[in-house]
């Protein structure tokens, strides 16, 4: 049984600022799109240019930051923000909603594909195998910061965890790192090879869809549970229900998609 590092969330200072390993998880995130935008850009050129690619990151900035902090406060915690609405502007301190994230950066490519004429999904297309890494980013900051701790698991675990912040002291399945390894890890190698070959319209987009929800919904076994759209009283966490339907759209997408002749 292993007991979580109680690594400082503050990485560093400079003088008054303090800068938080979460948001450079983000940081993270947000370089490592621009290198593997940049290498598809080379490998695959004719889409897009690299002055796009960093236009294409500017939205996708605003709708991750934006979107993914409306969905925690709607999705997860609407009656403590309503409670403590300064609170909502707060995200140094963490909190950010993959599922309304994603809405978010669905919104700010639509806005981008349509500033720039080009086809909607062949921008998702294009974005889909760089997303995981950066998904993975985020959990290792879940992790950093000693969040988002899964539920109880065997003592006899080898990589069982005792979170601290939990305020129970049992060991706990390490889920941040599921996530990394499921979510990012996983589904960037499925992505990165299933895109490495020309593939109809939205095909990718779909294989993502499926894959983030179908592992999605596995990794909330392992977490702790949120109080769900029922209280207490659930079968299936929010996170669940929120991937359903991305997996049932990604099937919907990729039968679609292969009806038509490749682009």
């Amino acid at each position: 049984m292993l007991l979580h590092p109680q690594f400082d969330p503050v990485a560093f200072s400079l003088g008054p600022l303090a800068v938080r390993w979460y948001g450079l998880m983000y940081l993270v995130a947000f370089i490592q799109f621009i290198l593997l935008g940049r290498y598809r850009i080379r490998t695959r050129p004719g889409l897009l240019t690299v002055e796009q690619l960093d236009d294409l990151l500017f939205y996708g900035m605003l709708g991750v930051i934006v979107g993914g902090r409306l969905g925690q406060v709607l999705f997860y915690e609407p009656a403590y923000y309503l409670a403590h609405p300064l609170e909502i502007f707060a995200v140094w301190k963490g909190g950010m909603s993959f599922h309304g994230g994603f809405l978010g950066v669905l919104a700010a490519m639509g806005l981008w594909s349509r500033k720039h004429r080009i086809a909607w999904f062949d921008v998702t297309d294009f974005i889909a195998p760089l997303v995981p890494l950066g998904l993975a980013a985020g959990r290792i900051g879940n992790f950093i910061n000693g969040e988002l701790w899964g539920r109880v698991a065997d003592p006899g675990l080898p990589w069982a965890m005792v979170f601290p912040q939990s305020g129970d002291m049992q060991p706990r399945h390490p889920s941040q790192l599921y996530h990394v390894a499921l979510e990012g890890l996983a589904l960037f190698a499925i992505l990165w090879i299933f895109s490495s070959r020309p593939r109809p319209r939205a095909a990718v987009s779909g294989v993502f869809l499926i894959g983030y929800g179908a592992f999605r919904f596995v990794t909330e076994y392992f977490r702790e549970p949120d109080h769900g759209i029922f209280g207490q009283s659930y079968t299936i966490s929010m996170g669940q229900w929120l991937s359903l339907p991305m997996v049932l759209i990604g099937v919907a997408m990729l039968v679609l998609a292969y009806r038509r002749k490749p682009l």
